[in-house]
């Protein structure tokens, strides 16, 4: 835990010229939360404070030998595990009314990354960590395996020395990121981010990306792992961040229907992205799976009602039968007419 002064004035002009370079894709709600995260007075007014909080997740050492085995989906490692917002947030609740005894008539607001919030440059103030070239923030003989979260107090507290950059001339992050997101040192473009393209990307994943997701279905943890202070990161104990059981084979996990998608991942921050957005990475990881065997349910994925998941099931077709493609998948959506689905199909015939 670590306390920061709520003047975030410093970091504004970066923010603004990430923002308008467009760097945020249609995360719109930071565009919306700007004039918010100038001044956290327009957060909680009279606000003398800000309280920090680290929550480490990871519970054994990640490796890159995921990408090995393409017939499997990988999942960041906080997916696996319970939600983290329903076990932080009680936490939360129980420091406030803490707070509410040490400082009684205090005004305070909680937050697990759900606010307008500018959670690492507050806690790199709050001396929790600093913030690496990769944007995660990093802790020495801890890594960046954590969550943030912040009670925000209207009571003058006193504020903790603010933590060194160590990043030195290590570039590890820039040189593994499979889409070139880390644009330069400190700059994420979050429209190249596999994490943003498998979780809050909404939409379609653009093609000139399909490929460098390989078998990532929900995030990407490559700039971490390879970071040298992750080396030795600090492991959790705790239960709930434990892996929870549960079928990783991607041909299985794209039969799910939505009763058998709420009843897996109903309980993880997976739920988030929803049956379409899953199933929607799933089609693109079995696409670059070179499994054959995954084709059968592929075809059968043609039928799914989201045309989201159906435009990427041709895509994945394509990959997998070449040129057998087209004639397969027009004799299944013979009737076939959302732009999405019509496009894709387009693409794997261009002269029609």
């Amino acid at each position: 835990m670590g306390i920061a002064p709520p003047d975030t004035r410093e970091i504004m002009p970066r923010f603004d010229a990430w923002l308008k370079n467009g760097h945020q894709g249609t995360m719109d709600w930071l565009v919306r939360g700007r004039n918010k995260r100038a001044d956290l007075n327009n957060v909680l007014p009279g606000i003398e404070s800000v309280i920090c909080l680290r929550t480490n997740y990871q519970t054994q050492t990640r490796q890159l030998d995921y990408l090995e085995d393409p017939a499997t989906g990988d999942i960041t490692c906080y997916g696996w595990n319970l939600d983290y917002h329903d076990i932080i947030e009680p936490r939360l609740k129980t420091l406030e009314a803490e707070l509410q005894n040490l400082f009684p008539g205090c005004t305070t607001r909680r937050y697990v990354d759900t606010g307008p919030v500018p959670e690492k440059p507050l806690a790199e103030q709050a001396g929790l960590g600093w913030i690496g070239k990769h944007t995660n923030l990093l802790t020495e003989g801890v890594g960046s395996w954590y969550f943030l979260s912040e009670i925000l107090i209207d009571v003058a507290l006193p504020y903790s020395t603010p933590a060194e950059n160590h990043c030195g001339p290590c570039t590890a992050c820039i040189d593994i990121c499979p889409t070139g997101a880390i644009i330069e040192p400190y700059v994420l473009d979050s429209r190249r981010c596999i994490s943003y393209l498998t979780i809050e990307n909404k939409g379609m994943i653009p093609l000139e990306f399909r490929k460098a997701l390989g078998n990532r279905i929900y995030g990407c943890d490559d700039c971490q792992i390879v970071c040298p202070w992750n080396e030795d990161a600090t492991v959790t104990p705790e239960p709930a961040f434990q892996e929870r059981t549960g079928t990783k084979l991607l041909t299985e996990l794209m039969l799910l229907d939505d009763v058998g998608f709420r009843e897996r991942f109903r309980k993880s921050p997976v739920k988030r992205i929803k049956r379409r957005g899953l199933l929607r990475n799933v089609a693109v990881a079995l696409g670059n799976s070179g499994d054959a065997g995954a084709i059968p349910v592929l075809k059968d994925a043609l039928a799914d009602d989201e045309p989201l998941i159906r435009a990427h099931v041709v895509w994945a077709l394509g990959e997998l039968l070449g040129a057998e493609a087209v004639s397969t998948i027009r004799f299944i959506l013979t009737n076939e007419t959302h732009p999405d689905v019509t496009e894709e199909i387009k693409r794997l015939s261009p002269t029609g």
